[in-house]
């Protein structure tokens, strides 16, 4: 039971004129006697609120950005008409800052013996399983000076996903990919090319792919044209450590991440090859596996809905050793990690001969756009110094970036919005090239 505001009011007005005339406790019952009643009369009108049945329904999954719509269902079982405030709680991440108190408070009227609907619209501002199980119920009288309140366990799920905006890209890429697979020949040969056709030498051939048996049928030159393989296996490497927390941005580098392997896997679906996953620092975080084209992008999303970083230091041998028993057979492995010095040349440099030897090595890794901007401050002795600390910051970058190619790891270094589609270009290239 609780006290309104409006009864507090009338119950100040009523104890007014019992002072002023200092009628004793005869002048305050016939002062507030009609008043106890009523609220007496009001708490006993208001309909019950633990008897009420409350059930949800809606969405369960949304992209990050996108609203979801969660509808609760209030039965009233009672013969008195429910008046009621409802707030139905989320966790603040599930709203757009400022919109909460209007987003989840509703007003409701149920008839005696009927049920309504109420939706509430979420917003959430991150990735995740956004979890709720209370909603709480006021319930008011006709008058509106007494009110009953009580909670009920209703619990509900959203999976957020990521919003994967380097979308947009795709057509361009799969364009490029049509030129590759068959539509405009590939001339070189690897090993991931397999014999397309023959067709009349052009100068400008390369005279290796001259199909001298071939030629000696016909009375002009031939030469063999190649195409790229299908079925090849790509396995996306997530670092979740400590260096994928930080943030570029309005966001961490894993997110920048995620869209880029999001972009990439559905460019390789599409091209026939497989693409698996693997999120790991300390342990395995993330796992997907043998999925089919069709199935691949919904599996690798919802997967990494949940990812978050993790504050400790990743294992690089750990790391190592579950990418090989994930990937037995020869794969291009994308690795997508930090270019800091420290943790490239104490972790990773040590057991990367333990994948280049076996698989194609591709690391791809979030740069900073602030730092560029930093190393072209200048005006004042802070803007000096700051443009000092960024252009070491660079070299050591570009050094990191260096050994790895000594390495014959293919490295793409891009800005958050950048990294996506040169990832994609660094993945056709190689299939153009025959590496994959």
């Amino acid at each position: 039971m609780a006290l309104t505001g409006r009864t507090a009011l009338l119950a100040a007005l009523g104890s007014l004129p019992v002072g002023l005339w200092d009628a004793g406790w005869t002048g305050i019952l016939a002062v507030n006697a009609p008043l106890a009643l009523a609220c007496a009369c009001d708490f006993a009108l208001a309909a019950p609120v633990r008897r009420l049945g409350l059930t949800r329904s809606g969405d369960t999954s949304a992209r990050l950005g996108d609203p979801a719509d969660i509808t609760l269902t209030v039965t009233n079982p009672s013969r008195r008409p429910l008046r009621a405030h409802l707030r139905d709680a989320w966790p603040p991440s599930s709203w757009q800052p400022g919109t909460e108190t209007e987003a989840s408070r509703h007003r409701l009227t149920v008839p005696p013996g009927e049920r309504r609907r109420i939706t509430t619209r979420l917003r959430p501002t991150r990735r995740g399983d956004h979890r709720t199980d209370r909603v709480t119920i006021r319930s008011y009288g006709p008058l509106g000076l007494f009110s009953r309140q009580g909670s009920h366990k209703v619990p509900w799920t959203v999976r957020v996903l990521p919003p994967f905006t380097s979308r947009k890209h795709l057509p361009s890429k799969l364009a490029r990919l049509r030129e590759l697979d068959g539509r405009t020949s590939v001339l070189t040969r690897g090993e991931g090319t397999e014999f397309d056709s023959l067709r009349e030498y052009v100068p400008g051939d390369d005279t290796r792919s001259i199909d001298w048996r071939a030629t000696a049928r016909h009375s002009s030159v031939a030469v063999r044209t190649w195409r790229p393989e299908r079925d090849r296996h790509i396995l996306l490497v997530l670092d979740t450590g400590r260096t994928s927390a930080g943030r570029v941005g309005d966001a961490p580098r894993l997110d920048a991440s995620l869209d880029a392997a999001l972009l990439l896997a559905a460019l390789a679906s599409r091209a026939g090859d497989r693409v698996d996953l693997l999120a790991y620092d300390r342990r395995v975080r993330a796992l997907v596996q043998g999925r089919t084209a069709r199935d691949v992008l919904p599996s690798l999303v919802n997967a990494m809905a949940t990812l978050e970083p993790e504050l400790v230091e990743t294992n690089a041998r750990g790391l190592t050793a579950t990418a090989l028993r994930t990937a037995p057979r020869r794969s291009l492995i994308v690795l997508m990690t930090t270019l800091d010095a420290a943790p490239v040349d104490e972790g990773l440099l040590p057991v990367l001969p333990q994948l280049t030897q076996r698989h194609t090595v591709l690391v791809a890794s979030v740069a900073d756009p602030h730092i560029a901007h930093m190393a072209a401050s200048r005006g004042n002795a802070e803007a000096v110094y700051e443009a000092a600390a960024a252009a070491r910051a660079q070299t050591e970058r570009h050094r990191t970036a260096d050994q790895l190619r000594r390495h014959g790891v293919t490295v793409v270094d891009a800005t958050p919005d950048r990294l996506a589609p040169e990832l994609a270009d660094a993945y056709l290239a190689l299939k153009a090239a025959g590496r994959l």
